[in-house]
């Protein structure tokens, strides 16, 4: 990141993508120089200023759940008016050429699609398989973008609306197990991360897992990330398996 990533700078909303319900990709008239696994500080003047993953870079996307009040003033906003964004910040995933199982619970499917797409740009491209959860149908996130890349989708919901009826973890456990890939990765609520760490474990399988913190500055400075002695803001938010300590 060069210093003017350190820099607000205005992006006007040129597309709000209602996703489901309660989740909106707001697509902005701005290029961004990120890596998949990355974020942006996203502020509001006057509101506040938070960290969200990138979905896109060119042009710039965000895919943001409307879960309190910061994300409540976003989802209000409309095409046409302008945001400030930063960045991008962070380690995101790596772009090896392994066998790859993207896990994406709830929003975090996102960031993964990114990831998908920065993948299949290799020749010849790895293989690539994704696994969705959610609660319900109807909150699973990005399922026939994936799809239209021509990856294999397992879906999972908690009430078994889609896929098959339990937790993520559930479709995950016996992919693991086949021995058909070489690395997960990962984004979405703490507790299905952590759950994620334990079957790579147990499979012998690398695993690269985006975390959440709270972040105010994203570069270091505030220490509000620091946990465990890591800042996820610098040392993340996406850590391998085995360095993760917070």
């Amino acid at each position: 990141m060069d210093k003017e990533g350190t820099l607000h700078r205005p992006a006007r909303i040129v597309e709000k993508i209602v996703e489901n319900p309660g989740t909106t990709t707001f697509v902005l008239d701005a290029t961004f120089a990120a890596s998949p696994g990355q974020f942006a500080m996203i502020w509001l003047p006057g509101i506040d200023e938070k960290p969200f993953s990138v979905s896109a870079v060119d042009p710039l996307a965000v895919t943001i759940a409307r879960v309190g009040p910061f994300s409540d003033a976003l989802h209000r906003l409309s095409v046409g008016e302008t945001l400030w964004v930063r960045g991008p910040f962070g380690r995101g995933f790596s772009l090896g050429l392994e066998r790859s199982l993207l896990v994406g619970g709830g929003y975090g499917a996102a960031p993964l699609h990114f990831l998908a797409r920065a993948l299949l740009r290799a020749s010849p491209p790895p293989r690539i398989a994704v696994a969705l959860g959610a609660r319900t149908a109807a909150e699973l996130l990005f399922l026939e973008r994936f799809a239209a890349l021509g990856v294999v989708v397992h879906a999972a919901t908690e009430d078994g609306t889609a896929g098959t009826r339990g937790l993520v973890t559930d479709v995950v456990a016996p992919l693991l197990a086949s021995g058909g890939f070489d690395r997960l990765c990962a984004c979405g609520p703490e507790g299905m991360v952590s759950a994620l760490a334990a079957l790579c474990r147990g499979a012998g399988v690398r695993a690269e897992l985006s975390y959440e913190a709270y972040m105010r500055c994203g570069v270091g400075v505030c220490g509000a990330c620091e946990h465990g002695g890591r800042l996820v803001c610098l040392d993340g938010p996406v850590l391998d398996a085995e360095e993760k300590t917070i």
